[in-house]
């Protein structure tokens, strides 16, 4: 038996998968529940104590362990560039493909009161962009001096204008800031860089920010490296796509992942206008993209996905699911401000439980309409044309709902729906057709932790658990 551990430390719950790789089978699962506060090691020897006592292994046929985490929030990135559309947009993309939470955002020079906002967002790195190499550099120097000066203590990422990013460097280490630099991740107008950036996030995540955590300790339970949540799952979805030289995969996909903290969208497709004749604006779309919500987690967020959505419309979709609502009593507005306050909520009734598939169908709207990119007819002095902004999903053949609302929940297909195209919204490039998927045994971030190092296995599992759904009318 040759058994693989795969170990998750989520902002609510630590969840172990037990595998036997060589028969390409899941063992078992246990979870419970998340103790950062105290010692994030405690929540995993209860989960670890709960798999051994279920599953018909011995700790001696453990031959591996694997782990992502992303308690406490994950890793949180300020990030500054110069213009929103282009250098902060590159920025943004950087930090959120390695796995980060961009908590805020600054574009031109910032001033004393976008500092304090930075200082106070607790942020465990700062990404400073700005200007194309060659091109501005006033507003990174200004905005390095700005940090220079301020009471922040996480490291400052540099990842700008390279004619002026030694300078940079040096006014923020003058006043003693911990700083390291890299490649500019818009070194042209014309080309988005950010794998270096994204390499650098991940050192400094592994480097610094998992001692912050006390993660220090399950690490050594671990005996590697651990990863960014985001960071596994979108590893997997780039090789449920594409396959192996020995094992095809399943083409171009969507995961929607829906947690207690955000809610994710992962995309692997190529994005292009279906149409020649479409105009395409704005930065070059990346096939493989991640998305991060972090005001649309069903648990730390659900009163902002409630107000988002608004009171009448989220009780429309609540009688829909739950039909018998009109003769039961709750107050939906004070439930789901409980919920944000008890994260650790399980729901005991069908109510309960249909309360969050609605959370989560609002959420999920919201992430894909923020994700997807839209398409608009624009003027000019010889007529129409249409313009696209962003990635085009329409015809992506799959998508794939992960995360405890598919996996516990009923009706995951209302949740996917959500991720559709409609009619309601006609600009918005969502998928069209797709076939859709649901993640089983909540499984993609452990088969992103074993995509480096057992591609074919892990592709086969995955496509094992993967469940078709059927879309909802």
């Amino acid at each position: 038996m040759d058994v693989r551990l795969l170990i998750d430390f989520g902002s609510t719950y630590t969840k172990i998968l037990a595998i036997d790789l060589e028969r390409e089978l899941l063992l078992g699962r246990a979870q419970a529940l998340t103790t950062v506060d105290s010692d994030i090691t405690i929540g995993l020897k209860n989960a670890y104590s709960t798999l051994l006592d279920e599953c018909e292994f011995q700790e001696r046929d453990i031959r591996g362990r694997y782990a992502s985490s992303s308690a406490a929030g994950g890793l949180r990135i300020a990030a500054i560039g110069l213009v929103p559309a282009l250098t902060l947009e590159a920025a943004r993309r950087a930090a959120l493909g390695a796995g980060a939470k961009v908590v805020c955002a600054y574009g031109f020079e910032i001033d004393e009161t976008i500092v304090a906002e930075v200082e106070a967002a607790a942020c465990d790195i700062v990404l400073l962009t700005g200007g194309t190499d060659g091109g501005d550099k006033d507003v990174i120097l200004h905005n390095a001096r700005m940090l220079a000066d301020s009471a922040l203590a996480c490291p400052i990422l540099v990842a700008g204008n390279r004619v002026v990013a030694t300078q940079v460097k040096e006014i923020l280490q003058a006043k003693g800031k911990s700083v390291s630099v890299t490649q500019n991740v818009l070194p042209r107008l014309d080309a988005v860089e950010v794998e270096p950036a994204q390499a650098l996030i991940r050192d400094i995540f592994i480097a610094r920010i998992i001692e912050a955590k006390g993660l220090s300790g399950a690490r050594d339970f671990v005996g590697g490296e651990i990863v960014p949540t985001p960071k596994a799952t979108l590893k997997a979805a780039a090789l449920l796509a594409d396959g192996t030289d020995g094992e095809p995969g399943i083409g171009s996909l969507v995961i929607i992942e829906v947690g207690g903290a955000t809610t994710n969208i992962h995309s692997v497709c190529s994005g292009t206008p279906a149409d020649p004749l479409t105009v395409v604006k704005g930065l070059p779309e990346p096939r493989v993209k991640r998305t991060v919500e972090g005001d649309l987690g069903i648990r730390y967020n659900a009163h902002t996905i409630y107000e988002l959505a608004g009171e009448e419309p989220c009780r429309a979709k609540l009688q829909a699911i739950h039909p018998s609502l009109a003769q039961e009593s709750i107050d939906l507005g004070t439930h789901v401000r409980a919920l944000s306050e008890n994260v650790g909520f399980v729901p005991t009734s069908t109510l309960e439980y249909d309360v969050d598939i609605m959370l989560a169908e609002s959420a999920t709207g919201v992430a894909m309409q923020r994700h997807a990119g839209t398409l608009r007819e624009e003027y000019s002095a010889v007529g129409a044309y249409k313009v696209q902004y962003g990635k085009n999903l329409l015809d992506v053949e799959n998508l794939i709902g992960t995360g405890g609302i598919f996996k516990y929940g009923y009706r995951p297909e209302r949740v996917l729906a959500a991720a559709q195209f409609s009619l309601s919204t006609p600009w918005s490039l969502m998928p069209r057709v797709p076939k859709t998927y649901v993640d089983s045994e909540y499984f993609l971030y452990g088969i992103g932790l074993l995509a480096d190092h057992f591609p074919e296995q892990a592709l086969r599992i995955a496509k094992k658990y993967l469940r078709p759904t059927q879309r909802d009318e």
